[in-house]
């Protein structure tokens, strides 16, 4: 029986995927600049705003892939690509919630399951643990909301683009949202069980 192997493979910092996982996390603030340029009198662009997500969507495929493959998972790649994540998330909801593309109930509902998250890796932090990996469920979730986003923002305009755009925007945002929060709940559980077993020891 083969035996996965867990430990961090390499302590090197300028790896091909910590690279694109930084690359990513510079493309957050441009992305937020270009969604939100047509609020402060600037032309709009969310052509270039949806190639700044596209790149986002393809790094976040490459830099996992490309770590396992090449055997360069590193504790440092570990903290980048859900760090890029969550940042690309919540700009994402910031500009979309201020155009009004999406209601503010739904940007409190993915707000609150990551206040919920925070809280959950304050209480690892206090009994010793890192904060938890990113799950298969939380990974889903994620390509389900950055699939959304952009279709969202695509329904921002007329035609039939616009409209089909809206349909299957709403729902890779219902199926997102509802995966996000199962992905939470998870992580609950598993912060419960370890918080328990520290105290079973005790």
């Amino acid at each position: 029986m083969e035996v996965q192997e867990t430990r961090v493979q390499t302590d090197r910092v300028l790896t091909i995927p910590n690279i694109l996982s930084m690359a990513r996390l510079v493309g957050v603030p441009v992305f937020l600049w270009l969604i939100l340029r047509p609020e402060f009198g600037g032309p709009k662009s969310d052509g270039w705003a949806l190639l700044v997500l596209a790149f986002s969507g393809v790094s976040d495929y490459l830099d996992g892939k490309l770590a396992r493959r090449w055997n360069q998972i590193s504790s440092l790649g570990r903290l980048l690509d859900p760090a890029a994540d969550r940042l690309y998330v919540l700009s994402t909801l910031l500009g979309l919630t201020w155009r009004e593309i999406l209601p503010v109930w739904l940007t409190a509902l993915l707000l609150a399951r990551e206040l919920m998250l925070l809280v959950m890796v304050g209480i690892l932090r206090r009994h010793g643990y890192p904060p938890p990996q990113v799950n298969f469920l939380g990974k889903a979730a994620t390509f389900n909301l950055m699939y959304a986003f952009p279709l969202l923002l695509l329904s921002d305009g007329s035609g039939w683009i616009a409209s089909l755009a809206a349909v299957f925007g709403w729902a890779f945002a219902g199926w997102g949202t509802t995966l996000y929060w199962w992905a939470g709940v998870l992580y609950v559980v598993q912060v419960r069980r370890l918080v328990r077993a520290d105290a079973t020891a005790d």
